[in-house]
């Protein structure tokens, strides 16, 4: 199973996300916050992260963002970033910060299924290639 770590504030949305992913072969871990989810992340090395980007406290989804794929340690994550800003430029700051996919809120949770499987799938084919040449 792959882990995938859903660092978001609100209970509801992180029960969503669980939902839409359900079906795959995933195993889930929460974080409330920034700071709880890149110390989980740190001790977990999920395959995928699910961050929503306007978090209160000291660190918003950008900034963890930034420092899971600074992280050489943690592989790193395929990182998809969710959020109620939907503009160009957000979604173009996002993308900056190292995301791998920018979803704008409201959202499809088959359309947060499909992408996520999508980007797992890419992942996995890259590693067995990788084996093979070696």
């Amino acid at each position: 199973m792959m882990r995938i770590l859903i660092i978001e504030d609100q209970a509801d949305l992180r029960r969503l996300f669980r939902w839409a992913l359900e079906d795959g072969p995933y195993e889930f871990h929460e974080a409330r916050n920034g700071i709880e989810g890149l110390a989980l992340a740190m001790r977990l090395r999920p395959a995928a992260v699910l961050l929503d980007v306007m978090m209160p406290g000291e660190m918003d989804g950008l900034e963890v963002c930034r420092r899971l794929k600074a992280d050489v340690a943690l592989g790193p994550p395929i990182v998809v970033l969710l959020s109620a800003r939907a503009q160009h430029s957000d979604r173009q700051a996002g993308l900056a910060a190292g995301a791998d996919e920018y979803i704008a809120k409201p959202f499809s949770p088959t359309e947060l299924a499909a992408t996520v499987a999508r980007l797992l799938t890419n992942v996995v084919a890259v590693a067995e290639l990788t084996e093979r040449q070696d």
